[in-house]
C-alpha cells in the first residue's frame, strides 16, 4: 500500500491516462468479436486534424476535443456517452471566446500568463511523454510476462465452504445445535431461525480463506477438520453462530483476466519510476529554502521506499 502524498500526485497521471482511454487495458482474447457477429465494414478512424466547428473563424478540431477530455475526465464519467461530444464541443466554444476576449484585453502579455503559459507547456509535454514513452511500452505482452511470474509464484492457501446459522443469543444457539445434533437439515433450519441475510441460500458462505472472516467466527470454522462437521456456538460482534464445514480446499492462482488491470497499473508505475531515476541521474536541483529542501528530501526518500516494497 503507497501512503507517500508524493507518491499518490505522482500516480494521478496513470489515473488520467487509465480513465481518459490514454492507455487501453490488455486485450484479451475472449473480447475480441466472433467472425459471425463481426460488423461488414468499421467506421474510419476520424482525423485528428477533423474541423468539428468554427468560433469565429478559428477552428476546434477532433484533437481538440481528445484534449479537453483528458482535463474533463470526472466530468465525462458522469455523464450518459452520447452527451460527452456535445458537452466538451460546448466547453470549446467558451474557451476560444472567451480565450479571444483574454487576447483582445491583452492579458496574453502578461508576466504571469507567460509564465502559466510556460507550465502549462512542460505538463502538455509531460504528458504527452508519459503516454508515447512509458504507457506505450507497457504492452499487453509485457503484462502477461508479469502474471506468469506472479502465478511462478504463487503460494496456494487453504480454503474452506462454510454454512453458518446466526442466533442473536446464547440459548438459541444452544438449541439450534442440539436440533442439528438430533438430525435436523441445517440449510432448511439456517432459512427458518438465522438472522444472517444469507439464510435464504440456507446460510452458505461460499469459499474464504484466512484473514476473510472476523476473528473468532474464522477460528471456530477453520477448526472444523471433516467435512459436514458442525461447530459449537461462537459469538462474534454480529451474535452467536453454529458453523458448518461443506468443503475444503487449496486456494489457486486468479485467472489473467481477474489481475490484468492491477498489474498493468503496478507495472506502469514501475516503468514510471525507472524512467523517472534514469532522467533525473546527473540534473543539479537547487532548493534555496533550507526546510523545504529537507521536507522534499524527506518525501522523496518515502516515495523510494514505497516504490521497493511493491
Amino acid at each position: 500500500m503507497i501512503s507517500s502524498s508524493l507518491r499518490l500526485a505522482r500516480t494521478s497521471m496513470l489515473a488520467l491516462f487509465l480513465a481518459a482511454g490514454a492507455l487501453a487495458a490488455p486485450v484479451m482474447a475472449q473480447d475480441a468479436v466472433p467472425a459471425a457477429e463481426a460488423p461488414a465494414a468499421e467506421a474510419a478512424p476520424v482525423a485528428p486534424e477533423t474541423v468539428v466547428a468554427t468560433v469565429g473563424g478559428a477552428p476546434i478540431t477532433e484533437a481538440d476535443l481528445s484534449f479537453a477530455a483528458e482535463d474533463l475526465t470526472q466530468e465525462l464519467s458522469q455523464m450518459p456517452e452520447e452527451q460527452r461530444k456535445p458537452f466538451l464541443l460546448r466547453v470549446l466554444i467558451d474557451m476560444k471566446v472567451m480565450a479571444k476576449a483574454g487576447q483582445d484585453e491583452g492579458m496574453a502579455e502578461t508576466p504571469l500568463f507567460q509564465q502559466r503559459l510556460a507550465y502549462l507547456k512542460d505538463r502538455a509535454l509531460r504528458r504527452a511523454y508519459f503516454a508515447d514513452t512509458i504507457a506505450n511500452s507497457v504492452t499487453e505482452e509485457a503484462v502477461r510476462a508479469e502474471y506468469d511470474k506472479f502465478v511462478a509464484d504463487f503460494v496456494p492457501a487453504d480454503e474452506i465452504r462454510a454454512s453458518h446459522i446466526l442466533v442473536p443469543t446464547e440459548e438459541e444457539a444452544n438449541a439450534v445445535k442440539t436440533a442439528l445434533d438430533g438430525g435436523a437439515d441445517f440449510a432448511t433450519l439456517a432459512k427458518e431461525k438465522s438472522i444472517d441475510p444469507g439464510a435464504a441460500n440456507g446460510g452458505d458462505l461460499g469459499f474464504f480463506g484466512p484473514g476473510m472472516m472476523v476473528a473468532p467466527f474464522e477460528a471456530a470454522a477453520f477448526a472444523l477438520t471433516d467435512v459436514g462437521q458442525v461447530s459449537a456456538p461462537v459469538q462474534s460482534q454480529f451474535g452467536w453462530h453454529v458453523i458448518k464445514l461443506e468443503e475444503k480446499r487449496q486456494s489457486s492462482a486468479p485467472a489473467f483476466e481477474q489481475v490484468a488491470s492491477q498489474l498493468q497499473q503496478q507495472l506502469l508505475m514501475a516503468t514510471f519510476d525507472k524512467t523517472v531515476a534514469r532522467l533525473m541521474d546527473g540534473v543539479a536541483i537547487d532548493i534555496p529554502d533550507a526546510a523545504l529542501k529537507a521536507a522534499v528530501d524527506s518525501q522523496t526518500e518515502t516515495d523510494a521506499a514505497g516504490a521497493t516494497a511493491q
